[in-house]
């Protein structure tokens, strides 16, 4: 294994949110090798910071020269570099910090203050070596001296920035008003922009580290700038949605997000395969819609239909009872996943999901379930879901029209080859209990 070596030059964090501890989970999760000079030895947690004790300046010259002296470094980025001297001695390294992501740390997510008044004109000075500089809408306002309130006035600082002499700059959006997420991306060629859904959370702890990390391990890679920044991007906004409640403070951000979700794809294949084989030893036949079932699983922080597995070209009746036509993929059998995933918007622990036909029988067997049942009607759709998305709009609404979240949905898109039941469950051993109580009760009302 040679992954690229990325040094981090940070201070560290007690807390384990930001920081040195921040990057490195950071730059191990993105598939880089993390080496540190420590600047600060910071005592905080998920309330704010305690204390701050600034290394001697030869001592962190030292670790940065022991890094570059015998690793092969393929890009660096800078946190909490707290004093004008620490940024100076950045400087003058420069020439051996290649693809140098400068994230100018001023203000802990907390409102704490991690650099010196004094720093904040020194900035500009390591600004000029940077390949990508990642301010906040606050330290691009103090940098720029503009006030940043919308995307047009962050660009207007991203070209401040590459004209101090930046390769790029990325104005993040997360301080910036607005429903979204607009992240700013300038260069000398143009002008980029990355959106995604604003979170509803204050468990941001260790956000900018997270991303000037990931950056950094992209460009270690070789990825080109947009690339990189996307990829970073897309990481932040998953540790950020799935972030982690630790501390009486409001949390961190989840560093590991993807690749925990990325290590779960095996065992979630194998719990649909699971799924699949009780259903067919419990021949499921009266279930079975005429365009066939599909099982489908999540990963735990599934976004899209291509972290779902499900069994591709479902499972269809045959003279002996039930059978899939194929194996278990991701990817596959959409209507489902997107509907899974609809599901768990509104409750995160369903991961697993199956559809059955419409019947009388079958809708009248719903009330053995453990769980209550809601139902849609397709005729409600608004103009602008497509048929495809019905499904997705139809779970969507049952759940926010429910009192409790529902383990089962019908949709009314009419009895028998038109309609569908879907069950939920947070487990493989739930479903397949849903699925045969379902089955039993049609049985017995035969």
């Amino acid at each position: 294994m040679t992954p690229p070596v990325v040094l981090t030059i940070a201070g560290s964090d007690s807390g384990g949110g930001a920081g040195i501890q921040a990057d490195l989970k950071t730059i191990e999760a993105c598939g880089g090798f993390g080496t540190s000079a420590i600047t600060s030895v910071t005592a905080q947690n998920t309330t704010g910071v305690q204390g701050q004790h600034l290394l001697p300046v030869e001592e962190i010259e030292a670790q940065i020269e022991a890094v570059i002296e015998d690793f092969d470094v393929a890009a660096v980025k800078t946190g909490m570099l707290a004093t004008s001297e620490v940024i100076e001695l950045v400087v003058d390294h420069a020439a051996d910090l290649p693809n140098l992501v400068v994230d100018p740390v001023m203000v802990a997510a907390s409102g704490d203050r991690l650099l010196a008044p004094e720093a904040e004109d020194a900035y500009k000075s390591l600004i000029a070596e940077a390949s990508v500089v990642t301010p906040n809408a606050d330290e691009a306002a103090v940098l720029t001296g503009r006030d940043i309130d919308d995307p047009e006035a962050a660009e207007r600082a991203g070209q401040d920035l590459v004209e101090m002499g930046a390769d790029s700059a990325l104005v993040k959006g997360g301080h910036v008003p607005g429903d979204d997420v607009v992240d700013t991306l300038v260069t000398d060629d143009g002008v980029t922009t990355f959106r995604h859904a604003r979170i509803d959370t204050e468990a941001t702890h260790g956000s900018g580290c997270t991303l000037s990390s990931a950056i950094a391990t992209q460009l270690a890679h070789g990825d080109d700038l947009s690339t990189a920044v996307g990829s970073g991007i897309d990481l932040l906004a998953s540790a950020v949605r799935y972030n982690v409640d630790v501390g009486e403070g409001p949390g961190a951000v989840h560093h590991l997000v993807q690749t925990r979700n990325d290590a779960a794809r095996g065992s979630t294949s194998e719990a649909v395969e699971r799924v699949v084989s009780a259903l067919v030893d419990a021949d499921v036949s009266p279930l079975v819609p005429d365009r066939g079932m599909t099982v489908a699983s999540a990963t735990p922080y599934a976004e899209t239909p291509d972290a779902v597995a499900a069994v591709e070209g479902r499972i269809d009746r045959t003279m002996d009872g039930v059978r899939p036509n194929r194996g278990v993929r991701f990817g596959v059998s959409t209507t489902v996943a997107r509907a899974l995933l609809a599901a768990r918007e509104h409750a995160p622990e369903l991961r697993f999901a199956v559809d059955c036909r419409l019947t009388n029988a079958i809708e009248g067997a719903l009330s053995s379930l453990d769980g209550p049942a809601a139902v849609y009607d397709p005729s409600e759709r608004p103009g602008s879901v497509s048929d495809d998305d019905t499904a997705q709009w139809g779970v969507t609404r049952a759940l926010e029209t429910s009192d409790e979240t529902p383990i089962a949905v019908v949709g009314r898109e009419g009895v028998g080859i038109d309609g569908r039941v879907l069950l939920f469950a947070a487990d493989a051993a739930d479903l397949i209990q849903r699925v045969e109580s379902v089955q039993g009760a049609v049985k017995n009302d035969g």
